[in-house]
């Protein structure tokens, strides 16, 4: 039972912890484009043409 006095703290600090990094993240808009990423994915690369030196 003494055990418990050292890991309620610890326990708490780390939920802390874990709550202000999930605000962070939502404050600085790392949840803005959830769809933007599947979608990018998807869309092809625009190709470029070899360019034509004149030689037949």
């Amino acid at each position: 039972m003494k055990s418990l006095i050292y890991l309620m703290p610890v326990a708490i600090s780390l939920g802390l912890a874990g709550l202000g990094a999930f605000i962070w993240s939502l404050r600085s808009g790392q949840y803005e484009d959830m769809d933007g990423a599947a979608q990018r994915i998807l869309l092809d690369d625009e190709r470029t043409q070899p360019k034509d030196n004149g030689a037949t």
